[in-house]
């Protein structure tokens, strides 16, 4: 590169603002960490008129794409769109036309990781997306320099802070998912569609990326298992917090045993003495155990302008400094014999069920539980006095998720049983 750098921004939105803001108020820090002049010559988007909050002048911004796609004078593309298509399309045409890619797409780069990474090295580039996985916190970059001497053993994320703002509100003032979900889209924390945050899927791209550069595995997102937490109600954060010493947490694992991989996305009971159980509001983290280093936790604003914008443009500077470097994303093989089927999975698991309140329900439930050979840690009827339905709370042993499963089957088949029942697996 030539000591006057050029970058092209395509997505002038909030994050895209954040680094139009970082170029304006630390140019002098960008040049001095560099070497050289980091210059903003290009943003491109569909919208060039509404007011972002940021300076601007009128003559960086495009409605054609193609401004920066096709300017060999500019060398860094910053892609900050979001969606498949079209910055799926952009970002190769990028690559192919031989600009360095910085991205915080999770979901382009989770589905399509393997052919931008293919395309990436083709044409002697980078390609880089820290901001893609916990916003600014830094993940990836440790994954693959300070801890890349560990193989490492298991991931548990905390990865979407939206659902963990919901149920961190249910945890301290008691109110109904609903109720929480409505006051965060008021507070703009939840999008008026929140359906991706809640039912995993965010969490799930994530997921994929941190398990690729963890395990060298790429893991589609439709082969595991991804739950939301649409289901949970006070009764489970009650009972949780104030009666099993638990926290309710939505978990994004991965981890080896026996040099197979079990992947999964779903509400999970964590201990109070996990350092995750103290990961509230917006906030994330990803807490991994490598082979040397044991655990280490990664905790910061998961999303957010600001938090973003830094990490993006801390993928700028990486690529100004070592425009050549390889890329390195996680083991260059497999590290992974097999995925295991969430069928096979051992655990303990939290059941609730609703029956009628008479008597011989608790042995109609124990029975069938027996029949799979599931054991019962406690077990607990919330009786009343004019025989509606009652919530029962069962805390089992280490069961297998199949048994688990055909256990409830019969369960829910039984007069006595009303409504849905729910189970949320437990952290060892």
């Amino acid at each position: 590169m030539s000591n006057e750098v050029n970058v092209g921004l395509i997505g002038f939105g909030t994050i895209g603002a954040g680094a139009v803001e970082i170029f304006n108020k630390n140019q002098e820090l960008l040049n001095e960490k560099t070497g050289k002049k980091l210059v903003l010559k290009k943003v491109a988007d569909l919208d060039i008129t509404s007011d972002r909050g940021v300076k601007i002048e009128p003559e960086l911004l495009t409605t054609d794409v193609n401004e920066i796609l096709n300017d060999d004078e500019i060398d860094i593309v910053i892609e900050l769109m979001g969606g498949y298509e079209p910055a799926r399309t952009f970002i190769l045409k990028a690559l192919n036309n031989g600009k360095h890619v910085v991205s915080a797409n999770k979901a382009l780069i989770a589905k399509h990781w393997e052919e931008l990474i293919d395309t990436a090295t083709k044409n002697n580039v980078r390609i880089l997306f820290e901001a893609s996985v916990g916003g600014g916190i830094p993940l990836l970059t440790p994954f693959n320099e300070a801890l890349s001497s560990n193989r490492i053993d298991s991931i548990y994320g905390i990865m979407n802070g939206t659902a963990n703002y919901i149920l961190t509100k249910m945890t301290e003032e008691g109110l109904d998912f609903d109720s929480v979900l409505k006051e965060a889209q008021e507070k703009g924390y939840a999008e008026a569609d929140p359906t991706f945050d809640i039912e995993g899927h965010d969490t799930a791209q994530k997921l994929i990326i941190l398990t690729k550069i963890g395990f060298g595995e790429y893991v589609p997102q439709e082969n595991f298992t991804v739950e939301g937490i649409t289901k949970i109600t006070p009764t489970d954060i009650n009972f949780a917090n104030n009666e099993l010493d638990y926290s309710i947490k939505l978990l994004g694992i991965a981890k080896k045993i026996n040099g197979n991989l079990e992947i999964r996305v779903h509400p999970t009971f964590v201990p109070k003495t996990h350092l995750l159980s103290s990961v509230n509001d917006v906030y994330n983290a990803v807490y991994l155990v490598g082979d040397f280093v044991g655990p280490v936790l990664l905790y910061g604003q998961g999303a957010g302008r600001m938090a973003t914008a830094s990490a993006v443009m801390g993928d700028v500077i990486d690529i100004v400094l070592n425009p050549e470097k390889e890329i390195n994303y996680g083991p260059k093989t497999s590290q992974i014999a097999k995925v295991k089927k969430i069928e096979d999975l051992n655990a303990k698991y939290y059941i609730r069920l609703t029956a009628v309140d008479q008597p011989g329900v608790l042995y109609k439930v124990g029975e069938v539980l027996k029949k799979y050979n599931i054991g019962i840690e406690s077990m607990t009827q919330k009786g009343n006095s004019d025989k509606q339905p009652v919530p029962i709370i069962l805390v089992t042993h280490h069961a297998n998720e199949s048994d688990i499963e055909k256990a409830l089957g019969e369960i829910n088949n039984l007069d006595v049983v009303k409504g849905e029942t729910i189970k949320i697996r437990i952290l060892d």
